[in-house]
């Protein structure tokens, strides 16, 4: 009778021993979670403050010769912002010290399409600064539904005033011009970012495309860099700043790829809040389109 009892209690004691320990060994084989890392590579922003950065250069560019040579046509410009009659027209209204280039939606030489009209007012010049090359010029630029490529731009504001030293001599001394600006892009492929600036614009080969305050510069021939900084906003949140670390030059004489002027050397960073910086760098001087961003020690290859 004693052994009959003890069996069964013998055997649920063996079997609790047995769960037990297969309880544990689950445990102790468990896969141990693999913690998620999230790579920061978005681009995006860097990518609109580049295209920002582009927009208002090139409107800076049309503005320059425009204001510099005031003849009311195209059939002497230089560069892939205005192609000749093809793509727009311009109206040089001297006495209220007015110029208005107007695009027809037609491709530019840059392959761009434009619409709209830029609208340069250097009424504030002073007496005897009526070029954009004379000591003391300055322009303020304004919008009427500019576009490019589908991209609208709004120009809040944007002035260029040139800062050359009267009297400077051009063989030792560059031309110089402060951009001060607020403009927002819309664009085509959704969202928008707002972009203020201020600029240093330098005319980096004054010595062989500027001859006498007579005569226009030569655009045809200019090496221009840019220095500076910005910030803004993007249509997520984003806020930004963005600061030239070297020089960003364009040459319009030594560098046109399909009747582009794309930017060729130089670095600047674009740094949002809450994330790592961004560098793009145009490269050192190579007539390319080629660029790169480095995200936190990664480096992406981009087109222009």
């Amino acid at each position: 009778m004693l052994k009959s009892k003890l069996y069964p209690a013998i055997i649920a004691i063996i079997i609790a021993g047995a769960t037990v320990t297969t309880s544990c060994k689950k445990k102790e084989t468990a896969p141990t979670p693999t913690p998620t890392t999230t790579v920061d590579d978005d681009q995006s922003g860097a990518s609109a403050s580049n295209k920002a950065e582009e927009i208002s250069s090139d409107i800076v560019s049309m503005g320059s010769e425009a204001c510099d040579k005031q003849n009311g046509t195209l059939s002497s410009y230089r560069t892939s912002e205005t192609s000749l009659l093809s793509c727009a027209t311009v109206a040089a209204d001297t006495v209220n010290k007015i110029i208005t280039v107007t695009f027809n939606g037609n491709a530019c030489l840059d392959g761009k399409t434009r619409t709209g009209s830029l609208i340069y007012n250097y009424s504030a010049s002073p007496a005897g600064a009526r070029r954009y090359r004379n000591p003391g010029f300055s322009v303020t630029v304004t919008s009427n539904n500019y576009a490019v490529d589908n991209n609208t731009v709004t120009i809040t504001n944007k002035t260029v005033t040139n800062t050359t030293p009267v009297g400077f001599n051009p063989l030792t001394t560059n031309e110089t011009w402060n951009i001060n600006a607020n403009i927002s892009v819309a664009l085509a492929g959704g969202g928008n970012i707002s972009w203020s600036c201020t600029r240093v614009k330098t005319l980096l080969n004054t010595a062989t495309a500027y001859t006498n305050a007579s005569t226009p510069i030569s655009w045809s021939t200019a090496r221009i860099g840019i220095t500076g900084s910005a910030s803004g906003t993007r249509s997520n949140g984003e806020t930004y700043t963005v600061n030239v670390t070297n020089q960003l030059i364009r040459d319009f004489g030594g560098c046109t790829i399909v009747n582009r002027h794309p930017f060729i050397q130089g670095t600047f960073v674009y740094s949002p809040t809450g994330k790592y910086a961004r560098t793009i760098d145009y490269g050192t001087g190579s007539c390319d389109l080629n660029a790169t961003v480095t995200i936190n020690g990664v480096t992406y290859p981009f087109t222009l």
